[in-house]
């Protein structure tokens, strides 16, 4: 069995853009302003990273195809830059790449940076991708929302559960995010919104409406990441360390066979497995003190506290109307607002879940910091119900001090 990363990589400095319709802004510019402030935050100069990570997904109508961008951006010093893309998972996979490269010995320092220029583009939703030979046989046609709202309508038919009662805990996350993004001044949407409100919007695909929808936007967040031992070196006991990191994609089991029943997400369950093993959680209702996942639709959500044991099957939607994932529930969940109110763009996004991971667990989430968290969660979907990327990050406090 492979030893995995737990506590060999730890994170030295993050940072954020603002997201929102930054049209003032190119991508260059996003990723500066999340450069300069982890730079900061690691307290170290950029001429001692010595490799980087660029996560982009529509680099026809954003970034670029190559890594000249990021190296561009922030006249890095000739160190490799890689870019690469998965999906929605894309900041995550800058960041795994970062820190395999710290854990295996390749480099010391390494940067992962995830960015997306959307705005521009002038599309209401994600761009269209040149489609292959998947999306035409067995995906023609789809969209996101009506995919989700598929995933909506098998889960009440999987748990017997009725419609009206799943849409009440819809408008609960929709509700709950947008009240956490009050306190967070780079979140895109930051109005406070009535379950009335979500549950009286216009429809997109029965049973979502538009409020139980994320948006689209600009952004850019980034990490600095490094062995404990240069973490030491440079007097960083404080340093977050990464307990898992797994990656599950899909593997054409969810549409070719009845053997998944449409009610939840296959891999997000084979990711989360995987991640808590590394990280030696048994129990994670019990361990995970805070966490982010890939809220692109307000049902999504709530399917996925299932698929990572956070809540017994079928009960969802009792445990977020209990307030269970609220700010002051027993695991608070989108305690930033979530994609539902930064937006998704799609390369930044797991990248900013981290970034928040990271403030709660350094105590620096101002007005809407935790009580002592000690271990939080990301996660990422990318793609749809029955063909999709899964990432599952365990974040934690190290005493790096011994």
């Amino acid at each position: 069995m492979p030893e995995g990363i737990r506590d060999k990589v730890v994170i030295l400095g993050m940072g954020c853009s603002r997201f929102g319709e930054r049209w003032e802004s190119g991508p260059e510019d996003l990723m500066i302003e999340a450069f300069d402030e982890a730079l900061a935050d690691a307290g170290i100069g950029k001429d001692e990273i010595d490799a980087a990570w660029l996560g982009v997904f529509f680099q026809e109508q954003s970034t670029g195809k190559s890594g000249l961008p990021l190296s561009q951006a922030l006249r890095l010093p000739n160190i490799p830059v890689t870019r690469v893309e998965n999906l929605c998972a894309t900041g995550t996979e800058a960041l795994r790449g970062a820190t395999y490269a710290v854990a295996s010995g390749a480099a010391d320092i390494a940067l992962a940076m995830g960015v997306e220029k959307l705005k521009d583009t002038g599309f209401g939703g994600l761009p269209e991708r040149t489609k292959g030979t998947v999306e035409d046989l067995w995906l023609p046609n789809s969209t996101a929302p009506g995919s989700f709202a598929q995933l909506a309508s098998a889960y009440c038919a999987v748990h017997k559960r009725d419609m009206g009662d799943l849409k009440r805990a819809m408008a609960h996350i929709s509700v709950k995010s947008h009240r956490n993004a009050l306190n967070n001044p780079k979140a895109h949407l930051r109005r406070e919104i009535s379950d009335d409100d979500v549950l009286n919007a216009p429809m997109v695909a029965y049973p979502l409406g538009v409020l139980d929808c994320c948006g689209v936007s600009d952004g850019a967040a980034c990490a600095i990441v490094c062995t404990p031992e240069v973490a030491r070196r440079l007097g960083r006991t404080d340093a977050v360390a990464i307990k898992a990191l797994q990656l599950a994609p899909s593997n054409g089991v969810e549409f070719s066979n009845d053997a998944w029943d449409g009610g939840h997400t296959l891999t997000t369950r084979i990711a989360a497995e995987r991640a808590y093993r590394e990280a030696g959680i048994e129990d994670p209702k019990k361990a995970i003190d805070v966490m982010e996942v890939h809220d692109c639709f307000s049902v999504t959500e709530l399917v996925l506290m299932e698929d990572l044991g956070l809540s017994d099957p079928g009960r969802a939607i009792d445990d977020v109307l209990d307030g269970r994932y609220d700010h002051d529930g027993a695991i608070p969940c989108q305690i930033d607002g979530g994609l539902k109110c930064f937006g998704h763009p799609i390369g930044a996004s797991g990248l900013r879940m981290a970034y928040e991971i990271y403030l709660q667990l350094n105590g620096r989430a101002a007005d809407r910091q935790l009580d002592e968290p000690s271990i939080g969660l990301a996660q990422n979907l990318g793609g749809v119900p029955n063909r999709n990327v899964a990432s599952v990050a365990i974040y934690g406090l190290n005493n790096l001090t011994r």
